[in-house]
Parts: structure tokens; sequence; C-alpha cells
């Protein structure tokens, strides 16, 4: 069974196009942009691994995503990317973070 991550970001066209680039790892993609999806998929999916959340929200919007997170389900890690890195640094942010999902024996190489 693949691993389940929530990508949350201020695009949903965003979310999907990292879903897209990192299609060769066995990672089932979920997807957010806002408060009220990020709630549903917490009540939708109980196997979610991970979050990982995009540089582009506004502070207080990723405080209140972190504590929504935090309070709901804290078995799931935040991951929130930097902004230095910008749009670009996205997607091989997303890569490193789930490497430790991907069993050994699926990773390429």
């Amino acid at each position: 069974m693949k691993p389940v991550v929530l990508l949350i970001g201020r695009l949903p066209n965003v979310l999907g196009d990292v879903a897209q680039q990192l299609d060769h790892l066995p990672i089932e993609w979920l997807g957010a942009h806002n408060q009220a999806e990020v709630e549903r998929q917490l009540e939708a999916e109980p196997r979610i691994a991970c979050a990982i959340m995009g540089a582009g929200l506004d502070d207080k919007v990723r405080g209140e995503l972190v504590g929504i997170i935090a309070a709901r389900r804290p078995d799931i890690c935040i991951h929130l990317k930097d902004r230095k890195s910008g749009p670009e640094g996205l997607v091989p942010f997303v890569e490193r973070v789930v490497q430790h999902l991907v069993p050994d024996e699926l990773k390429a190489g």
C-alpha cells in the first residue's frame, strides 16, 4: 500500500504539478489549498503519513493550518517549505521529505 502525503499550497494547479513531476514515486498524493480542504482530507483519509506545506501561503494561514493538523491528527509530521528557494524549490523539497516514506526496495537506483 502506498503511503499517503497531503500537499498544501496556495494554488491548486501547483499541487497537481508537484504530484505529476513526482509520479515516479510510489506515493498517493492528496491536495488542499485552504482550511476547509485540509479539514476534509484529515477527516476522509486516516492513512496520511505526513503533510507538506508550500511557502506561498500567508504566515497566519500556515500557522492556523499547522494548529489544525496538530490538534486533529497528532500522528502526522508537518513539513514547511522555506521561502528562500522560491517556487522552483518546491518539487525538490517534497521529494526530499517523502524519500523516507518509500521502502528501499521501491527506490530507483
